[in-house]
């Protein structure tokens, strides 16, 4: 409940900061009314659980006086009332929170490797088209070369076809 009554204060500080520049937050004031009446709704439920727990508590302890049996008090179970005092929930949440950093620290040096792979590819793609384009260029000279050499063979048919053409008529 302690825990609950901290969350919604902060929810009430961010509606609060959010009501003075909305815009600068990209919200409508639309949006900023929904969200300070869903802000009002928790309290009033976070309101009503206190009290159902504290009647709750009252009326367990009334109905148990003298029973060892009796319902603590929810105070009794607040922080640094444990065997060694500390927050293990804390504890629990700064190792999972370095885990979870640990694993993507792991998948950004895999994504790092990737693009590394992905560069090398890029560069042997890049010298392969280059040394087509060089092949390309030594194809269009040599198609360029039998080109010019078909065409002087033609006329030289073309003139051989003439002279024998004379011959034949006589």
């Amino acid at each position: 409940m302690q825990d609950l009554s901290t969350d919604l204060k902060d929810l009430i500080d961010s509606v609060k900061a959010v009501e003075h520049d909305p815009y600068r937050y990209g919200l409508e004031i639309d949006e900023v009314e929904r969200r300070r009446c869903l802000v009002r709704d928790v309290a009033a439920e976070v309101e009503d659980m206190h009290t159902e727990l504290d009647n709750t508590v009252h009326n367990a302890q009334n109905k148990g006086k003298g029973r060892a049996d009796a319902l603590p008090h929810p105070s009794d179970f607040d922080e640094g009332d444990g065997e060694d005092g500390g927050d293990d929930y804390g504890e629990f949440e700064q190792q999972r929170q370095e885990e979870i950093m640990h694993e993507q620290d792991e998948a950004l040096d895999d994504v790092f490797k990737t693009v590394g792979n992905l560069r090398a590819q890029a560069d042997t793609m890049g010298r392969e088209l280059e040394e087509q384009a060089d092949l390309l260029d030594d194809v269009d000279n040599v198609a360029d070369r039998v080109g010019g050499k078909l065409q002087n063979g033609i006329k030289k048919i073309g003139w051989v076809i003439r002279k024998n053409e004379g011959t034949l008529l006589a």
